[in-house]
């Protein structure tokens, strides 16, 4: 079982980044393998270029970078996708990294006339944004069915894959180092176990 876990925060000092470590901690502490895709360390472009966009139109090739990161979720079986929450979204980073990888012939068949081919039915995608605001206002102001109606279902659902888990981490600026660190330490064995699948009555 292999995990991909991707953070998207330009401070390897940020919660988000220590989220991300933890998770991918936690997981290799119960047996499975879990590597991590630093987005901003790794300088990836997240620019739609004029290539993507010729790959988009039919007459292109994969460009390398782009290539490279779809091999490196292909050797995966759950993605876990770490962020800050930026005007209700993803970070521009993330957003660009899924703009440029998650390309038709690749995540999904397109065909004019015909219906769309979702080709990430092996995969299992973990949600964790990282929010200054609290629940009680995603729910008042409907960031939560927002994000479900943008991220889970016009990404990963439209993509053919499944959705493992989302899990917010709420108030990020005002809650205490206490708190956040039991909080991460909560949400990362649970996407571990969610990782590690249900146990066989002979394994048990």
């Amino acid at each position: 079982m292999t995990a991909l876990v991707v953070v998207s925060h330009s401070d390897p000092d940020s919660l988000t980044q220590h989220v991300a470590r933890a998770a991918a901690e936690a997981i290799r502490a119960a047996g499975h393998e879990a590597d991590i895709a630093d987005l901003s360390a790794e300088n990836f472009d997240p620019r739609f270029s004029k290539a993507d966009l010729d790959l988009f139109r039919g007459h292109g090739t994969t460009p390398p970078d782009v290539a490279a990161e779809q091999k490196r979720i292909d050797r995966a079986e759950h993605l876990i996708l770490v962020f800050p929450m930026y005007w209700w979204s993803v970070p521009a980073l993330l957003k660009g990294w899924i703009d440029r990888v998650f390309v038709s012939g690749w995540a999904y068949e397109f065909t004019p006339g015909s219906a769309i081919v979702k080709k990430l039915d092996r995969l299992t995608v973990h949600l964790i944004p990282v929010a200054g605001d609290d629940a009680e206002s995603f729910e008042r102001h409907g960031v939560y069915e927002a994000f479900r109606t943008q991220i889970e279902r016009g990404i990963i659902e439209y993509c053919g894959a499944t959705l493992g888990s989302t899990n917010f981490v709420h108030e990020s600026d005002t809650k205490s180092r206490e708190t956040l660190a039991a909080e991460i330490r909560d949400l990362s064995e649970r996407i571990a176990v969610r990782v590690a699948g249900p146990v066989s009555a002979a394994a048990r």
